[in-house]
């Protein structure tokens, strides 16, 4: 009998491959950890987990035997060395555009409007990736355009999470991005104001502006230092595109951020960088 294809089969089939019961149960307790976010005693871990501590126990003790686990001063379990370097294996080889791909063409599909992708630049927030819908919009976005940190709700949303120092060096050259304009005198108050309203909300929007007709609504995506590394953003006519936050389109937008943010190893509630 060929052991290759018996193997191969249930795969091939269709089927779901039969695995490891007590390792299904190990990943239970992974999961429960990463969900925290922060550090767990046996009793809060197992409960997280859905399971009695007694259960737990044994599972735990082999992950710290293994190294994907470690226990801290006071007991609290956190990840090991092993887990630590299978976390930086894979934060090496990710590529935030090719992982967001996939979700732009899905955000895009599910709200019937277009979907920009930016990412910081030298120059600013840079569009490096535009999907558009069956009705293309009239705009002059197409990728390699740089965004107002001002004007545009795709640059308000990095200017929201980027340092004081970078945010000012990016303000004074704001007139040579798209819908830029020199900062007005005495709109500084404002517009920070805006800023700390964007990091408390999660999202922009801007109705009818840079471009009348078209409103955008944005979300940053964090990476594991808590850093905006992409902006996503849903674009379409004014008529047709509800940028209330409590909106379909704005809460399927900032699922997509979220889902990216842990792919990227950001932790939800962890401090993100500083305004």
């Amino acid at each position: 009998m060929d052991t290759a294809n018996e193997n191969a089969a249930p795969e091939a089939a269709g089927k779901p491959q039969r695995g490891i019961q007590s390792l299904d149960v190990t990943g239970d307790l992974l999961a429960a950890l990463v969900a925290a976010g922060t550090p767990l005693p046996l009793r809060d871990l197992a409960a997280a987990a859905g399971m009695a501590p007694a259960k737990a126990f044994p599972h735990l003790v082999s992950l710290q035997k293994i190294g994907l686990l470690a226990r801290d001063a006071v007991g609290r379990y956190e990840v090991g060395p092993l887990g630590l370097e299978l976390g930086l294996i894979g934060l090496a080889r990710l590529s935030p555009v090719r992982e967001a791909d996939a979700e732009l063409i899905d955000l895009a599909a599910a709200t019937a409007m277009s979907v920009a992708l930016a990412v910081p630049g030298p120059l600013g927030p840079t569009v490096v990736r535009l999907e558009e819908s069956a009705l293309p919009l009239h705009v002059s976005l197409r990728p390699g355009t740089v965004m107002s940190l001002v004007n545009t709700a795709i640059g308000r949303v990095f200017a929201a999470w980027v340092d004081d120092d970078v945010r000012a060096a990016l303000l004074a050259q704001d007139e040579l991005r798209l819908a830029g304009a020199p900062p007005r005198e005495g709109a500084r108050a404002d517009f920070l104001a805006r800023l700390a309203a964007i990091r408390a909300q999660g999202v922009d929007t801007a109705l009818d502006k840079p471009v009348p007709g078209i409103s955008t609504v944005a979300a940053p995506v964090f990476d594991h230092t808590g850093s905006v590394c992409l902006v996503l953003a849903v674009m379409g006519p004014s008529g047709s595109l509800d940028i209330a936050r409590e909106g379909t389109a704005a809460q399927r937008l900032i699922a997509a951020a979220a889902r990216l943010s842990r792919r990227f190893g950001y932790v939800e509630g962890a401090p993100a960088a500083p305004p």
